[in-house]
């Protein structure tokens, strides 16, 4: 009977817990509608986006140059997944590839806020023009998504860097949990761009109608 109350009492404490936690999310979703205001966002989203495309250009010719001269560039090595791949795209590198490529993660650093804003806040001013609903709602929740997947890109670049700096970890897991946050990453931002431009048909096929 004792057990019994006491899973029951923690039972409780979850609930409360998780019940709590949503009623946050709500609350903070709920607060995008109005915040930031829409010329802020707007501001925010174009310099996110002006800070993409420099580190872009930059980070590319970091793996032209990786790729071109060893065959293996930067997605190779965040979809290596074994210990045996990581192995050999390090011998394809060597000692200055690896430096080229710590460089590369470092700079990524700088690009997750570039792109987690850029496309959260494309996603939200979209989000906006919804008329309420369930639509509307559902963005609120994607508006969040790239900000994730950052999260987990930043997982994934510290693993990366754990290799690149000390072997041991090569042998620890650090290629499994990197390809797998990338792959979670990835699809975490497919899925807010798809969200994007589907809104934005329906934006531009209510405009028509109308």
């Amino acid at each position: 009977m004792k057990q019994n109350g006491e899973k029951l009492i923690n039972n409780e404490k979850k609930n409360n817990n998780y019940n709590n936690i949503n009623t946050v999310l709500k609350m903070f979703l709920e607060k995008l509608k109005e915040f930031p205001k829409q010329k802020a966002l707007a501001i925010i989203t174009i310099l996110s986006f002006i800070s993409f495309l420099i580190l872009t250009l930059i980070m590319r010719s970091i793996e032209t140059e990786l790729k071109g001269s060893t065959g293996y560039g930067v997605m190779e090595f965040e979809f290596a997944w074994t210990p045996e791949m990581i192995r050999e795209i390090f011998r394809a590198w060597g000692v200055a590839g690896k430096k080229k490529e710590a460089t590369a993660i470092y700079w990524d650093f700088l690009y997750i806020p570039s792109y987690g804003l850029f496309i959260a806040g494309c996603i939200l001013l979209v989000t906006r023009k919804l008329e309420g609903g369930k639509l509307q709602n559902f963005g609120l929740y994607i508006t969040i998504i790239p900000i994730i997947a950052g999260g987990f890109d930043v997982i994934e670049n510290i693993n990366l860097l754990l290799m690149i700096e000390n072997d041991a970890y090569i042998e620890m897991g650090s290629p499994f949990i990197a390809s797998l946050c990338a792959s979670i990453k990835f699809g975490l931002l497919f899925l807010g761009i798809c969200f994007f431009i589907i809104a934005l048909i329906i934006l531009v096929i209510n405009k028509i109608r109308k």
